[in-house]
């Protein structure tokens, strides 16, 4: 691929973050004290993939940075990374995924964050 290829994709990636930066900083003071806080590079990291699950379009900003949020509305930080994890897992095969898959506390977790992802996604505009 050639040079400037990889550099224009570098510089447009360069800028999401910058944006998703600012975005989530912008709305850290106007946070309400009830929501908790989460360490702002997580909350980055969710909105890329979010906004990567979405073909990458700059309109799913906002969008994700608002389902981060909400979600950080019911769960702690830690909270959310149990949840969070335990979702992504259920569908791993053999033994190791059966961490994620048997234990009914694990389950039940998983199914919980599904429910307040996909109300917090339904909110706030994602399909998916």
């Amino acid at each position: 691929m050639p040079r400037c290829v990889l550099a224009s994709e570098r510089m447009q990636t360069t800028r999401y973050v910058a944006l998703a930066l600012a975005v989530l900083a912008e709305g850290a003071p106007a946070r309400a004290a009830g929501v908790h806080d989460y360490p702002t590079v997580d909350r980055v990291e969710y909105v890329l993939e979010c906004m990567q699950r979405n073909a990458g379009k700059q309109e799913f900003l906002y969008k994700c940075a608002c389902v981060i949020d909400e979600i950080a509305q019911h769960y702690t930080y830690d909270d959310f990374v149990e949840a969070s994890t335990a979702a992504r897992f259920q569908s791993l095969g053999g033994e190791r995924g059966g961490v994620f898959r048997d234990p009914p506390k694990t389950r039940d977790s998983a199914k919980r964050y599904m429910q307040i992802r996909g109300d917090a996604m339904k909110r706030c505009d994602v399909p998916r």
